[in-house]
């Protein structure tokens, strides 16, 4: 899934965010709202982590949505 695809269903993939990075309270997702750039500087903020380790973390984040809706779709054949 490209980050274009989750922003767009941002709505539905918030709580997998709030999962994946529990310190993001709900006004964050909901400021963030599928910007990855918003989402890399929320990361630094709240885990203190460079630049490049947050963009690979939203990037896991999205292939792994990815593989899940995959999976998804293999499921309801």
């Amino acid at each position: 899934m490209n980050w274009d695809q989750l922003e767009g269903k941002w709505k539905q993939y918030k709580g997998k965010a709030k999962a994946r990075w529990g310190k993001l309270t709900d006004d964050d997702l909901d400021v963030i709202d599928g910007h990855r750039q918003q989402l890399v500087g929320k990361l630094q903020e709240y885990y203190g982590v460079t630049k490049e380790v947050a963009e690979k973390q939203t990037q896991e984040f999205a292939e792994t949505l990815k593989e899940e809706q995959k999976q998804a779709q293999r499921a309801g054949r």
